[in-house]
């Protein structure tokens, strides 16, 4: 049974940073993505990132966070991160990771939580203004 368990999450000030994890259990070769959902809100894109066997990855972020968030990946551990930088209390939200069965989607598909197949129970984060 394929397991994803986010790490990293917690309370922040305004401009500060986290580093989300996602370890991924019985995966491999599967493009991996972070959504967010915050209370009342419909759950929502973040990033993505492809499977590559080689050291250039394909990424793709959503508008809100572009130039602020990174994510990246560790073949080695099954291991996606999320860098969140500059953060804003409109971030706050739960944060789950999500994969594919597919090592890659078409360019436009990663930002649908429908292309996803398995996901993460999520991890809080909450950024106080």
């Amino acid at each position: 049974q394929v397991h994803l368990v986010e790490s990293g999450g917690g309370l922040v000030q305004a401009g500060g940073s986290l580093r989300l994890s996602c370890a991924a259990s019985r995966l491999s070769n599967n493009a991996m993505g972070w959504f967010r959902q915050a209370p009342g809100k419909e759950r929502e894109f973040v990033a993505a990132i492809n499977w590559s066997a080689g050291a250039i990855y394909s990424t793709y972020y959503a508008d809100s966070v572009k130039g602020r968030f990174t994510i990246s990946r560790f073949n080695a551990k099954n291991t996606v991160y999320l860098q969140m930088n500059s953060l804003k209390a409109e971030d706050t939200a739960v944060y789950l990771c999500a994969a594919t069965r597919a090592p890659n989607l078409s360019s436009g598909s990663y930002y649908y939580r429908s292309e996803y197949d398995y996901w993460g129970q999520g991890t809080q984060v909450t950024v106080s203004s």
